[in-house]
């Protein structure tokens, strides 16, 4: 398809895009820099947009507006102010309907030769000592955790204690409760800050590799160069890998029978255990292996309303009581961690076979750098988006609670339909009737407001979003933009109904290899997970890599968005699943019980019928 014919399609305008019947207003939620700005249409109507439904799958509530506002202000940061990537500064973000919605931003062709210096001496500094940098990062990182676990937030006294009388305090707990909250909301910032310090250079060492073996293997598939970095010991795999050892050992103890009858509810299953012989010796291995792994969520902790195995037990009961079952039949669990060890070998050998010694020893060096720094890649997600955002949200649901027992909104949890911001004076609010004796006004305002609130958000999570807005480049080359979102000029056409699109056939990133028929489950969220049968092909808007212990089942997975590295790419490839990320409209085209072909070394999804 020529350049001129891709321009005469287009996606719709953020502007001329109505909102859902009953989400008027929706926009007074959201903060005012964070909205498309009718004083500012010509400028966004001349960016492409696309949706990323990969980390931020759902609607918004106003609260949760929290995590991409970090994320993404984080990760500008360090690609244009840290590190100087070449080609790359931030990704600008906006919400429409509830959605989040990026822009890339390029570095100008003009400036880039100027950054390449900075970046390698600063980039460089990083991969010269990785290890010795990456332990101060999780002694950092842990820190801050630990640090918002102390953090508690309890009822303003009847009087202060007498201790502040005694010892000359001079301030009352009001003080203790806004510094909570301020640290709460800092200590967050401060971890999402150190998400971003290693991330982006983990995709840039891969980008480099890839870039050489396109050159110097003409031809070479982009599924082969991803292979050569597989077979990885992710800490993000170690929830699962602390299940399936669990399960082993129910076995072992010849306590499968309740494991079965328990049906996945870990109080009726731990009652069963109690009185087994040996039970005891299971359940001491249940509740060591709990901290930290079971701060784990089976979402991807972008939402307040995510569920954590720690907070419901009967998440990871059910996934053992599955496990048992294929233990107790004679199936051996675990990933084929050997078999994409020697696959990788084999053909990182086969290519560096037909270079020159210096072609062969740049090659050795890149794909060592690679296979160095790729594990971080996988392993920030435990750390922040499960056991930091799990904690994190813990706290907030405290501080909720609290509020919510003083009058001040109808539900536990309905802090989330404030913005970050309107939580302050709500505390002021509070302290400030409790100083002076009287009641806060709150309690006759958020009520209502949070009801309104409410509608709107329901209304806006009727319609799912739109792909993309406006008219897209004519080539999309910006490197981060293909590869961790799959957004190629390619699918961007298929999205747009290509004249050259196969009918019934769907195309997307070869993510993970091998070819595959069976039935299709669509799963739109991770509270649908436990529908998913035996030997079914997964289809869905994205998957979150907490969905692990589900790949067991499945047969193969299709998703909506994502690169070769994306999460969904590189879990599967992991697990030995085949994959087909980015294909745009899979999980709005196919519905469950259609059968389906995967292809996973071409990137096609065929429906048979």
């Amino acid at each position: 398809m020529s350049d001129t014919a891709m321009q005469t399609k287009s996606f719709p305008s953020p502007y001329e895009l109505k909102a859902p019947a009953g989400s008027e207003g929706w926009e007074s939620l959201y903060p005012y820099n964070l909205v498309f700005r009718e004083e500012l249409r010509e400028q966004e109507e001349g960016r492409f947009w696309f949706c990323d439904s990969q980390h931020w799958p759902n609607v918004f509530k106003p609260f949760e507006v929290t995590m991409v506002e970090f994320a993404s202000r984080n990760l500008g940061a360090y690609n244009t102010r840290h590190y100087l990537v070449p080609p790359a500064n931030g990704i600008d973000y906006r919400i429409h309907n509830g959605y989040n919605y990026f822009s890339p931003v390029p570095v100008p062709p003009e400036q880039i030769a100027a950054r390449v210096p900075h970046f390698l001496e600063r980039a460089g500094y990083y991969f010269q000592n990785w290890e010795s940098l990456l332990e101060n990062w999780h002694t950092k990182v842990t820190d801050n955790i630990k640090a918002i676990e102390a953090i508690e937030f309890t009822p303003l006294p009847e009087m202060v204690p007498m201790e502040t009388i005694t010892e000359g305090v001079g301030y009352d707990p009001s003080v203790d409760l806004f510094e909570a909250y301020d640290k709460l909301i800092a200590l967050a910032y401060r971890n999402w800050e150190h998400h971003m310090e290693f991330l982006n250079l983990g995709y840039v060492a891969y980008l480099d590799l890839f870039q050489f073996c396109k050159e110097a293997f003409p031809g070479i598939p982009d599924l082969a160069i991803a292979k050569l970095v597989a077979g990885v010991d992710s800490v993000l795999f170690r929830p699962d890998d602390e299940l399936k050892k669990l399960s082993t050992l129910a076995v072992e103890l010849g306590l499968q029978d309740a494991f079965i009858r328990g049906d996945g509810n870990a109080e009726t299953t731990l009652a069963a255990l109690r009185d087994a012989p040996r039970g005891a010796e299971w359940i001491q291995a249940w509740e060591a292996a709990q901290h930290p792994w079971f701060n784990y969520t089976s979402g991807n902790g972008f939402y307040g309303d995510d569920k954590y195995w720690r907070d419901d037990l009967d998440i990871p009961m059910g996934y053992i009581r599955d496990y048992v079952v294929r233990v107790a039949a004679g199936e051996t669990l675990g990933r084929p961690k050997d078999e994409l060890i020697a696959e990788r070998d084999r053909i990182a050998e086969e290519y560096a076979s037909v270079l020159d010694d210096e072609a062969r020893a740049t090659f050795e060096g890149k794909l060592g750098l690679a296979r160095t720094v790729y594990p971080y890649v996988e392993d920030h997600n435990f750390y922040i988006e499960h056991w930091t955002m799990g904690v994190f949200w813990r706290k907030v649901r405290q501080l909720s609670n609290m509020l919510h027992e003083q009058g001040f909104w109808p539900q536990p949890n309905d802090i989330l339909y404030l913005s970050r911001d309107e939580v302050r004076p709500v505390l002021f609010d509070y302290a400030s009737a409790w100083a002076v004796g009287t009641e806060p006004i709150g309690p006759t305002y958020w009520p209502k407001e949070i009801e309104r609130r409410r509608a709107i958000i329901a209304a806006l999570e009727q319609d799912r979003p739109q792909p993309a807005f406006n008219t897209p480049p004519a080539q999309i080359s910006e490197p981060f933009t293909v590869m961790l979102w799959g957004i190629t000029t390619e699918q961007v056409q298929q999205w747009l109904g290509s004249d050259d699109a196969e009918e019934g056939v769907l195309s997307g990133m070869a993510a993970s290899g091998g070819v595959v028929e069976g039935p299709a489950r669509v799963i739109i969220n991770a509270s649908q997970l436990g529908e998913l049968q035996q030997g079914e092909i997964l289809v869905a808007p994205v998957t979150a890599p907490s969905w692990g212990p589900v790949f067991g089942k499945i047969a193969a997975t299709v998703t909506d968005i994502g690169g070769m590295m994306s999460h969904a790419a590189i879990v599967c490839r992991e697990y030995g699943v085949p994959a087909v990320t980015g294909t745009g409209k899979a999980s709005t085209t196919i519905t469950t019980g259609m059968r389906l072909r995967v292809d996973g070394n071409q990137g096609k999804v065929t429906i048979l019928d």
